[in-house]
């Protein structure tokens, strides 16, 4: 196999990973240091300082970001993989920073995240948490759990109003409409250990699944992707389509490309095999052949920080 399968947790939880006000980088650096700091966890800053300290002295900040967000995630390469790093908690919701473990959420999260900070001249771990609060959240605004961009194609959509990415369908060679319906948050509340707790909050995760099933995006059927994976570029942010009922996004990544230029499908690979970020056999096009589930992909390109 050429990448992970996918993981049932996994599945349940992260798979089902959206206007607003406009919260500055210093609002949220604020907020991040003073009142939601006891909302806030970040573990592994000793691997943050590392590479931190190696973008530095390497001068990565002058690459374009999406090079940038290469470099990083090379350094995360063999990280263990662990799922369900932001459930701290069945009664409050927190910004949480792990880069001791990783899903294939907080893979490409934490990646974006740090390179964001960095672009912004910025190295505290706190500068890190206020980048997150605001791609992780809808409208950067983080409040209870029904907040959080749970569903892949919600964070693409969110992440592209705030212009933190821009989503590349339909610009790419044989995309096609995307016609997957999400649900499984509301349909198994009981998987979700703050929706267990708070049943009252189910109702508005449905509302949220209502409005993500009324928009028409587009993805890269399986087959075309030989044709797109020479238009993506090192950064790219990758969500792995799939055909299991109520999900969207079945797994996420990154492009990365390697020295003689060919794409790879870098992830959190919860499969036996690795259960670690890795770095997958090339091209990209082959990567996705682990599933008869899945059906192809959506990418969103990371934008320069204004």
């Amino acid at each position: 196999m050429n990448s992970s399968s996918i993981h049932r947790r996994e599945f349940l939880r992260y798979a089902a990973l959206g206007t607003f006000s406009f919260l500055t980088y210093s609002a949220l650096a604020t907020k991040i240091a003073g009142v939601a700091a006891n909302r806030s966890k970040f573990d592994g800053q000793d691997i943050f300082k590392r590479i931190v300290d190696k973008a530095r002295s390497n001068k990565w900040t002058k690459l374009p970001i999406g090079e940038l967000m290469g470099k990083i995630a090379r350094e995360l390469e063999g990280t263990p993989y662990v799922g369900f790093t932001l459930e701290t908690s069945k009664d409050q919701e927190s910004c949480v920073v792990n880069l001791n473990g990783l899903d294939c959420v907080t893979f490409f999260e934490d990646t974006l995240c740090m390179a964001r900070m960095l672009k912004r001249g910025k190295s505290k771990p706190e500068d890190m948490l206020a980048e997150l609060q605001y791609t992780r959240y809808r409208g950067g605004k983080m409040g209870d759990f029904t907040t959080r961009l749970h569903y892949t194609t919600d964070w693409f959509v969110d992440n592209e109003k705030k212009g933190v990415v821009k989503i590349l369908a339909p610009t790419l060679p044989g995309s096609a409409p995307f016609t997957q319906k999400v649900g499984i948050m509301s349909q198994k509340s009981a998987n979700y250990r703050q929706l267990a707790a708070h049943p009252e909050m189910v109702p508005t995760i449905q509302k949220l699944e209502a409005e993500i099933n009324e928009r028409q995006l587009m993805f890269v059927p399986m087959d075309k992707l030989g044709e797109a994976q020479s238009h993506l570029q090192t950064g790219d942010i990758v969500g792995v389509a799939t055909t299991e009922a109520g999900i969207d996004i079945a797994h996420t990544g990154l492009v990365v490309k390697d020295e003689q230029g060919v794409p790879h499908f870098m992830d959190a690979s919860s499969s036996k095999k690795h259960y670690r970020v890795t770095f997958e056999d090339g091209p990209i096009s082959k990567a996705f052949g682990w599933s008869k589930k899945l059906t192809g992909a959506m990418f969103a390109r990371p934008l320069e920080v204004a």
